[in-house]
């Protein structure tokens, strides 16, 4: 029954992965972007930090709309513990600030490690920062870790700071 569980929650992300990839390849996803955004993709280092290990890894972040954003990270942590997520953000513009903009979204959440899976999600709440005259995006979120699997739990105070190159 475990091993069951976990090869579906492993199916669900890789067919999310899938997704996520297809769409940012498409040119359908391309013809629907009209206007808004200061960037579309952008691809870089994460940095998740707070209460336990800290992990670094790589992050991408791509805008469907406006304001319909997908992001994966693929973050490495010590004893071999590697975390995957892939989440989607509503983003909202700032008036009177270019380039910066608040997102509220959700996604699911993998750990790996020698021995175990575990499952959870991750809300996600922070602000996103493009800077006009470079390619370059900062991001600085909170993304609490709720944990379904081998002990539910949760931990509210984790972190994360992404510097990715914009294009």
């Amino acid at each position: 029954m475990k091993r069951t569980f976990v090869t579906l929650i492993r199916l669900m992300i890789g067919f999310s992965l899938c997704l996520f990839v297809s769409a940012c390849l498409s040119p359908l996803a391309a013809q629907r972007y009209s206007r808004g955004a200061d960037y579309r993709t952008a691809i870089g280092l994460g940095v998740d930090f707070g209460d336990g290990a800290t992990g670094v890894g790589i992050s991408a972040k791509h805008f469907f709309t406006p304001h319909d954003v997908g992001e994966a990270n693929l973050l490495f942590f010590p004893d071999n513990l590697t975390g995957l997520n892939v989440l989607y953000a509503y983003h909202g513009y700032i008036t009177g600030a270019p380039g910066l903009k608040w997102y509220l979204g959700m996604g699911p959440q993998l750990f790996f490690d020698n021995n175990e899976t575990d499952f959870g999600v991750r809300p996600v709440l922070g602000m996103d920062f493009k800077i006009p005259s470079a390619p370059l995006n900062m991001a600085f979120d909170w993304r609490p870790y709720i944990q379904f699997t081998h002990g539910t739990g949760s931990i509210a105070g984790r972190f994360q700071f992404a510097f990715r190159f914009a294009f």
